[in-house]
C-alpha cells in the first residue's frame, strides 16, 4: 500500500440500464449521496485518494487500481457486487460490502469480501479505515444504538460529474420510518428513525446554493413536529423541493400548507394498494385511516404533484385488481403512476413468511427488483401477475390516459408531459430493460 491509500468506492449497476445511461437519459436522473458520502466520511489524517464510481453512469473497471475497494449493495444488485468483488480480491485488493443487503443478510455477504458494514456507516467506517491502515481491519463492523445523525461532514458531492445528473441538489434530514410495513426493508435494515438538527440541513442546503432540492428521506414527515419544523425553515429559502412521504400528510391541514409554503412541488406516496384487506395485510393500516380521493384532492389544491406508488401480487389481489387501480389512476388524475410487483426483500417478515409456506420460486437476487414474480401469488399464476402488471404500465402510460391525468391535474404541465413520456418508454420496454435470466418478468 502507498503512503497515501487509494481507496475506490463503488455503486454496481442493478438489472434496469440501457449500457450505462440507465433507461432514462439525464432528465430523469438525480444524483446519489450514498458515495459521496462514504468520501466525507474518509477521516483527513489518512490523506487518502478517494474516487467513486455510479455504474449507472460510468463503467467499472476491475482492473483498476486502489488499495481499498468498497462497495454500496441494494439486494437487486447483490450479484453484480459479488461479482465486482471476486475480481478485486482474485488481485489481492480487500474489499468491503456494505449497504442495506449485506446489512439484511451480513452472513452472505461476509462471503463475498473481506469486511462487512452492517447498519448505517457514520462511525464504522472511519474506523475501518484507520483499523486498515494500521493493519488491523476487522471481519465486520456494526452499528453503534447510540448513533447520531448531528455534527456529520458534507458529502463530497463534486467527486460526481455533474453533467450526467439532472440535479446534484440531493439531502437527507432524516433516516427511517416510524411504520412496520411487512414487505418494507427499511424498519428490519435500519432500525430506530434519525435525524439531523434542521440548522445542519438548512446550512448544507445554503452551502449548495440550491435552488431545487430533493430530499431522499425514507418518509419525511415520520415525525411530525420535526417535519413543521424543517418546512418552517425551509420557507426562507425560497426553494422547490420534492421528497417522500405516507398518507398521514393529508390530515393535517397546516403540514400541507407548510409543506407548499416551503416549496414543495412534488411528493412521493405509497398508496400500495386500493383494497384494505391488503392493507391491513401488509400491515399499512394506517393508509386506511384516509379517503385516497381526498388525499389526492388535497395535495392538488397547493399546485403539489403526485407520484403515486402502487404494489401488485398481495394475497388479497385478483385479475381484477389491475383494472381498478388503473382506472382510479386516470379518474383521481395523478401526475406520475408507478407500479411495483411485490418483492420479499430478505430479512423482511414477508421473506420469512413466504419462504415458510413453501412459495419462493427463487433466492436470485439479480430478480428482485421490483418487476420480477419471485414467489408463488395466493390468487393467480406468477405469469398471471407478471402479465397484469405490464398491462397496467401501458395502459396508465398509453397517450389518451397521459392526457387525461394531465388534462385533470393540471399541475407544472412541461415538467409533467416530460415525465410522463419518459414513464411511457419505460413502460413499453420493461422487458427490454430488465435482465429477465427466469420467465418471470
Amino acid at each position: 500500500m502507498t503512503s497515501q491509500p487509494r481507496v475506490l468506492l463503488l455503486s454496481p449497476r442493478g438489472p434496469l440500464y440501457r449500457h450505462t445511461t440507465g433507461i432514462f437519459k439525464k432528465s430523469l436522473r438525480y444524483a446519489p449521496l450514498t458515495l459521496t458520502t462514504l468520501a466525507a466520511l474518509v477521516p483527513d489524517e489518512l490523506d487518502a485518494r478517494v474516487t467513486v464510481i455510479d455504474e449507472g453512469i460510468a463503467e467499472i473497471d476491475p482492473g483498476a487500481d486502489a488499495d481499498l475497494v468498497g462497495i454500496s449493495v441494494i439486494t437487486g444488485t447483490a450479484p453484480r457486487a459479488y461479482e465486482l468483488a471476486a475480481a478485486f480480491r482474485r488481485r489481492g485488493i480487500p474489499v468491503v460490502l456494505g449497504g442495506v443487503h449485506p446489512t439484511l443478510v451480513p452472513e452472505e455477504a461476509a462471503c463475498h469480501a473481506d469486511s462487512t458494514v452492517v447498519g448505517y456507516a457514520e462511525e464504522t467506517w472511519p474506523q475501518l479505515l484507520r483499523d486498515f491502515v494500521a493493519g488491523r481491519m476487522k471481519d465486520r463492523y456494526d452499528q453503534s444504538p447510540e448513533l447520531s445523525l448531528a455534527g456529520l461532514p458534507v458529502a463530497k458531492r463534486h467527486l460526481l460529474p455533474a453533467r450526467h445528473y439532472t440535479t446534484m441538489h440531493t439531502i437527507e434530514a432524516t433516516r427511517g420510518c416510524i411504520h412496520q410495513c411487512e414487505f418494507c426493508v427499511v424498519p428490519a435494515a435500519w432500525g430506530r428513525p434519525l435525524q439531523r438538527p434542521v440548522a445542519e440541513v438548512v446550512a448544507e442546503i445554503r452551502q449548495m446554493g440550491a435552488r431545487r432540492l430533493i430530499f431522499l428521506d425514507l418518509n419525511l414527515i415520520a415525525d411530525l413536529d420535526y417535519a413543521r419544523e424543517l418546512f418552517t425553515a425551509l420557507i426562507p429559502l425560497r426553494l422547490r423541493w420534492g421528497g417522500l412521504v405516507t398518507t398521514v400528510i393529508a390530515l393535517h391541514d397546516d403540514l400541507l400548507d407548510l409543506a407548499a409554503r416551503s416549496g414543495c412541488r412534488g411528493l412521493l406516496i405509497g398508496f400500495e394498494s386500493l383494497s384494505p384487506d391488503s392493507l391491513a395485510e401488509t400491515h399499512k393500516a394506517f393508509n386506511l385511516r384516509t379517503d385516497y380521493h381526498e388525499v389526492i384532492r388535497k395535495i392538488h389544491a397547493r399546485g403539489i404533484a403526485l407520484m403515486g406508488c402502487f404494489v401488485f401480487g398481495f394475497d388479497h389481489d385478483t385479475r381484477e385488481t389491475f383494472a381498478r387501480t388503473v382506472e382510479f389512476v386516470l379518474d383521481t388524475h395523478i401526475d406520475l403512476p408507478r407500479y411495483a410487483i411485490l418483492t420479499p426483500f430478505p430479512g423482511t417478515p414477508l421473506f420469512r413468511r413466504l419462504k415458510q409456506e413453501g412459495r419462493l420460486l427463487t433466492e436470485d437476487w439479480g430478480l428482485y427488483d421490483g418487476q420480477h414474480v419471485v414467489y408463488q401469488p395466493r390468487q393467480m399464476s406468477p405469469e398471471g401477475l407478471r402479465d397484469g402488471a405490464r398491462w397496467a404500465w401501458k395502459r396508465t402510460y398509453g397517450l389518451r390516459s397521459i392526457i387525461r391525468r394531465l388534462a385533470g391535474a393540471r399541475i407544472q404541465v412541461p415538467l409533467a408531459i416530460a415525465t410522463n413520456l419518459g414513464y411511457r418508454f419505460y413502460a413499453n420496454n420493461l422487458s427490454r430493460f430488465y435482465t429477465c435470466r427466469e420467465a418471470l418478468l
